[in-house]
């Protein structure tokens, strides 16, 4: 029997569409393996440790306090616990001054990832806060930006080195630090500092309210969007935000909240140490 035009058509659309079945199992089964690679928090934990140059050690039952304090925020601010996600903890208490990576599994406690010093908000000249308590949302309503790495009239990069991701969670009602008192609104970021200058006093109250992380860590969360979920929903719908990294390789389970404590802690646990003493460089006042 002679075939007709139509046959003909039809026989040779099989072998596409088959080539293009195969293909996507391919491209999901890639997909999957990659998500596969970080959706591990055994992993995650491995990478801050070979990364993150300034690291903080708390023992066990330090970390199980803080992971189940992150979780009661997270529940008290009306969170569920499902989807599993990493979240990021700050111990703003002048006596700590550290934060907390975590990962919260659905059901399941709490896996302290990695910690390291940070620096709040300390008493100071106008317009200084005390960083505000509570959970924030990381969203793409309040778009982060990267450094410029200028200096000001001192010297001093006060957001560190050029490209570095600054984190920002909006606008927040804060204690203010000065003059008598009350509360006004700040902007809420979390960022590097001046590498050379500020960055070796991470562990003391530095900041005008923001939140001063090292660059090895900004750069580990930056690259791995360890807290981008929003910006990652954002990008899979088409609108992927200018901010997020060309390279990223984003972990399974990114999560998105930022939650601010305060042990009142009086004194210094010997797992975050104080920085080293010594005189503040001039202009320390004009960092963010």
């Amino acid at each position: 029997m002679k075939e007709t035009g139509a046959q003909k058509s039809t026989g040779a659309a099989i072998p596409g569409r088959l080539r293009r079945i195969a293909r996507a199992l391919v491209l999901a089964a890639l997909a999957g393996a990659l998500a596969t690679c970080w959706a591990d928090p055994v992993r995650l934990r491995q990478a801050f440790a070979e990364q993150v140059d300034r690291r903080l050690e708390p023992p066990p039952e330090e970390a199980q306090r803080y992971g189940h304090l992150a979780r009661d925020e997270l529940r008290r601010a009306g969170i569920a616990e499902e989807p599993s996600q990493y979240a990021l903890l700050v111990d703003r208490s002048a006596a700590v001054q550290a934060l907390f990576v975590f990962w919260l599994p659905a059901g399941a406690a709490p896996v302290l990832i990695g910690a390291s010093p940070v620096s709040t908000g300390r008493p100071g000249g106008f317009e200084y806060f005390e960083t505000p308590l509570g959970v924030f949302d990381h969203t793409v309503a309040n778009h982060d930006f990267r450094a410029e790495g200028s200096r000001n009239e001192f010297g001093l990069r006060g957001y560190g080195e050029k490209g570095m991701r600054v984190f920002d969670f909006g606008w927040q009602q804060a204690r203010r630090l000065w003059g008598r008192g009350g509360t006004s609104t700040m902007r809420l970021q979390m960022h590097t500092t001046d590498p050379d200058r500020l960055e070796p006093r991470l562990g003391s109250v530095q900041s005008k309210g923001c939140i001063r992380i090292p660059a090895s860590l900004n750069r580990l969360l930056d690259r791995l969007g360890v807290l981008d979920a929003d910006y990652l929903r954002a990008k899979a719908e088409g609108s992927a935000p200018w901010v997020l990294p060309p390279d990223q390789t984003a972990v399974e389970g990114a999560g998105r909240y930022l939650i601010v404590v305060d042990s009142g802690r009086s004194e210094r646990p010997a797992w975050s140490p104080p920085p080293k003493s010594g005189t503040p460089p001039t202009g320390a006042d004009s960092a963010p």
